[in-house]
């Protein structure tokens, strides 16, 4: 079955209005001095290497200079490890903390939820349709949503939806965009130079003919999308994209791009996804596609939807979404046991409304312009050629000149300076994520002090780091 894509039917977007209430937040203080490493620190990473495969239940949760990590306790911007080390958390679990660790107000919601309904695996709870009309009310894409749990299972049925209603089988992707761990999106992420412009899948196990079904191009390149679709008219059936390709630090889009992008596929009859896993709710209440104005057929939503609770979407257009099997008869299978549960619904809820009526936007935009600023001026003025990029509440310092408008671009990244300065950065109770074109995100907890304590420690870290190199 075939269904032609209606033209974006230009509704009004909404806009978020924050009050002026001054955000709840916490004095900074100085975090304590790094604990060494003692035996029952020691004792629980070695139960979690006998017990689960490396120590940790995601790949992307160990890395070199912070192994063995074991977390007790969070709470407002910080979190605390087993040797007692509280360090400033800019890594944010990848961007859904974005109120601060353990909000009260969200907790306090999941546990009021719980305590009067949990699974039932049956029909509707009130707080699924609450959230449901919530995403409604501000995405401006959202005229129909389900509720699912992890963003990669959003991606997932977006692709399997487009495939079943247009009858097609190619999808196109762009170099540096991650969609989850799911096989037809599984490629060309963070890839090293002779991968670029192949397919480069991040996992062995997926059937060649999956990823021959992928299309892979470079992001910001219209061009090179009507090259692909002219050449494979009436065989794609969506092109999924971050609109904010978040997944390699900030890549911003041009806006001719996306616009572009939406009369390709209007013209060709092919499904338009944003992935906005991050993008959604913390750029703003309606995602990314609120402030560009491009409204996609079907988008993903997650991660600062419930400030780290379980908890993700796919919403999108009526005439794409009443054909999954959620209606009676209709052929795309959806289906999840855990989908909408009430206590994690709850907790998204909380987290939306504490944005509606609170300046948390505002608060996390200021500080992330305080950010970005601060950094590019420091580097400036000790002579370290970077690039400080990022929109609201998440930044990145690539080290590098700029402008960056895709990937390759950031091949030319200096990727030991800006693994090995996070690292240091540890030494002064910071904690940014040691990878390689990896974001860092602000929550509505952290401070002008804290951001502050930031750029000075930023310094010194990558002024220690230079000098180890000699390069300094």
């Amino acid at each position: 079955m075939t269904i032609l894509m209606r033209q974006t039917d230009g509704r009004r977007l909404r806009l978020l209005t924050c009050h002026t209430t001054p955000p709840r937040i916490a004095a900074v203080s100085a975090p304590p001095a790094p604990a060494a490493s003692g035996p029952a620190s020691e004792r629980l990473a070695a139960r979690a290497l006998a017990a689960i495969p490396g120590g940790v239940n995601s790949g992307a949760r160990r890395f070199p200079g912070v192994d063995d990590v074991v977390i007790v306790s969070a709470n407002g911007a910080t979190f605390t490890d087993a040797t007692g080390r509280s360090l400033v958390d800019y890594h944010a679990a990848y961007g859904p903390v974005i109120l601060g660790h353990c909000d009260p107000d969200v907790g306090a919601a999941f546990m009021d939820a719980v305590s009067t309904v949990d699974l039932t695996g049956l029909g509707v709870t009130p707080y699924e349709i609450a959230l449901a009309e919530k995403i409604q009310e501000h995405v401006p894409c959202a005229e129909r949503v389900v509720l699912l749990c992890t963003g990669t299972e959003a991606t997932f049925y977006a692709v399997r939806l487009a495939r079943g209603v247009t009858g097609r089988r190619l999808l196109i992707k762009f170099q540096g965009c991650f969609h989850g761990g799911h096989d037809a999106v599984a490629l060309n992420v963070i890839s090293a130079a002779d991968r670029v412009g192949t397919k480069d899948p991040l996992s062995t196990g997926i059937l060649p003919e999956v990823i021959d079904a992928t299309l892979v191009l470079p992001f910001n390149d219209l061009d090179a999308v009507r090259h692909a679709v002219a050449e494979h008219r009436g065989e794609v059936a969506a092109i999924i994209l971050e609109p904010i390709p978040h997944n390699i630090g900030c890549v911003l889009p041009e806006q001719a791009f996306l616009e572009g992008l939406r009369e390709v596929c209007d013209r060709e009859g092919i499904v338009l996804i944003f992935d906005e896993v991050i993008t959604g709710f913390r750029h703003g209440l309606g995602g990314y596609q609120a402030i560009c104005g491009v409204t996609p057929d079907l988008a993903s939503l997650g991660k600062a939807m419930a400030n780290g609770f379980p908890i993700a979407a796919l919403a999108g257009s009526a005439d794409l979404m009443e054909q999954l099997s959620t209606v009676p008869g209709r052929p795309v299978m959806l289906a999840g046991t855990y989908n909408g549960h009430p206590g994690t619904a709850a907790a998204a809820l909380a987290t939306i409304e504490k944005m509606e009526r609170e300046p948390v936007h505002d608060h996390i935009f200021r500080l992330g312009e305080r950010v970005r600023t601060g950094l590019q001026s420091m580097f400036d003025r000790i002579g370290v050629e970077a690039y400080v990029t990022g929109l609201g509440s998440v930044w990145v310092s690539y080290f590098l000149s700029g402008p960056v408008r895709s990937y390759e671009d950031l091949l030319r990244n200096d990727a030991d300076l800006y693994v090995g300065y996070r690292r240091r950065l540890v030494e002064r109770g910071i904690f940014e994520l040691p990878a390689n074109l990896k974001r860092n995100h602000l929550s509505y907890a952290h401070t002008d002090a804290h951001v502050d304590e930031l750029i000075d420690a930023t310094e010194w870290a990558v002024l220690r780091e230079l000098e180890q190199r000699g390069a300094r």
